[in-house]
């Protein structure tokens, strides 16, 4: 009766309390445990906070002798207990128990000892890294993260919209998307097929939400979508996954300027959320993970974004001195140690580079009147490189057929697109900003494999 009377706390709240709570109720999992002869320390985490709450298991309590085989790391707890000021460093509180129950033990050869293991091996154990300091931190930061990118488009008026997984659309271009098919064997590969495939047609699990995104722009004026995207690049980077989030906002009566206003506006306002709630995450990142982080959060938070075109940034880069690995030519894409070099090295805080050539960018991006780029903007971070690509849409149904054409794309697939521009178009435009890479830019963690909770990678589909 007494235990259930009582009030249950997370570890956080006790953590941060002012005056001590009193008579509490814990659950969680034991880190780790010392013991004397007449009492035991157990190190107590419910996944609240990075810090583990001290429990004082006294061996008069009963049970004592019952349980303490079965307290090894990794064992889950409930423990109701009196909440005291602690005579040890590190925390004000520490709780004595009064009851303790085990509600599942873990054996010896549970595999998160207390020691440093690889990033490596904690990928192998997926299911179970989340219980470490490093990942439990990475997932805080990128829950508050998820609720943020939500509160700054809420807060602006823009309408959220769920934009389909399964489409018969490759928004950009490249074909490497996933084919969705019920067919097997033989059926996949006779003729007509695709007719008689589940939808009746070839369909993918969708690379971006961005087409059917300007549909709902084009009545609602401001709206964003949030959710996974897919891409089939045989890429084992840091930087790739096959299976990612993207934020994707579009935005009628909106030009180029207007686009990189909302982008830039937009990465600020997620760090500066990150500064002020994910405090303790944060500074365990900046001590273990990358010891400039928090300098580097306050750089792009507090400074505004310059801007370059892209034309300036080769002769920037060719006038640099430096010897890159990939040469530096107009017309081909930037890449990773250019964008730092603008980044980094050049302007020493954010950049934002606009109008690229027309010839490395898709079908939908804004011609410009010099025949040769698009009105195309991408935000260069320091310690990342790109973090958000976005462009103005082009809006001209005569110019949109050409590019469409041109990129040997059939119209008829995307009779839908061209009637935005058919019926009352006008300028819009929009972005993309991959969640891993903003988490991997919080965080300083420097691969993507390491902020997605179960990462999808080539020869990888494990949990």
């Amino acid at each position: 009766m007494l235990l259930a009377a009582m009030q249950r706390m997370r570890i956080k709240e006790l953590l941060a309390a002012e005056t001590p709570p009193g008579e509490v109720r814990v659950q969680g999992w034991v880190r780790t445990r010392r013991d004397s002869k007449t009492f035991s320390f157990l190190e107590v985490n419910d996944g609240s906070s990075l810090a583990s709450l001290q429990v004082i298991y006294d061996a008069s309590i009963e049970g004592y002798a019952a349980n303490l085989p079965h307290l090894h790391t990794g064992s889950s707890v409930d423990v109701s207990g009196v909440v005291v000021r602690s005579q040890g460093k590190g925390q004000n509180w520490e709780l004595q128990v009064r009851s303790l129950a085990v509600l599942g033990a873990a054996p010896e050869t549970y595999p998160l000892q207390k020691k440093r293991h690889t990033r490596e091996f904690l990928r192998e154990i997926a299911h179970l890294r989340p219980r470490t300091n490093l990942f439990g931190a990475v997932f805080r930061v990128r829950s508050r993260l998820s609720f943020a990118i939500h509160r700054f488009f809420q807060e602006r008026g823009f309408v959220h919209v769920h934009t389909p997984i399964i489409t018969a659309s490759d928004c950009e271009g490249a074909g490497e998307m996933f084919r969705v098919t019920t067919l097997e064997g033989q059926a996949f590969t006779a003729p007509e097929a695709e007719t008689r495939d589940f939808f009746g047609k070839r369909t993918f699990l969708t690379v971006s939400g961005q087409l059917e995104g300007e549909t709902f722009a084009c009545a609602f004026s401001n709206i964003y979508t949030f959710g996974p995207t897919f891409r089939a690049e045989n890429s084992n980077t840091a930087r790739h996954a096959a299976e990612f989030w993207m934020i994707e906002p579009e935005m009628a009566f909106c030009d180029l300027t207007g686009d990189m206003e909302v982008a830039e506006s937009l990465i600020q306002f997620l760090i500066r959320d990150a500064l002020d709630h994910c405090t303790e995450d944060l500074a365990f990142c900046n001590e273990f993970v990358d010891q400039g982080l928090l300098e580097r959060l306050r750089l792009i938070a507090g400074r505004p974004f310059s801007r370059i075109s892209y034309t300036d940034a080769v002769e920037i880069l060719l006038r640099s001195g430096k010897t890159f690995e990939y040469p530096v030519v107009w017309g081909q894409h930037l890449q990773t140690e250019h964008e730092r070099y603008l980044s980094e090295e050049h302007c020493r805080g954010p950049v934002t580079i606009y109008d690229y050539p027309a010839s490395i960018k898709p079908f939908y991006m804004r011609q410009n009147e010099d025949g040769k780029t698009v009105a195309a903007m991408d935000l260069l971070v320091p310690g990342i490189g790109e973090i958000i690509g976005g462009s103005q849409r082009e809006e001209r149904l005569d110019r949109l057929s050409q590019a469409m054409h041109s990129q040997g794309l059939r119209e008829e697939d995307y009779w839908w697109y061209t009637d935005l521009r058919r019926y009352g178009t006008v300028p819009h435009a929009g972005f993309g900003l991959g969640f891993e890479r903003l988490v991997m830019m919080v965080t300083g963690v420097e691969n993507i494999r390491d902020v997605i909770p179960f990462p999808r990678t080539p020869r990888n589909a494990e949990f």
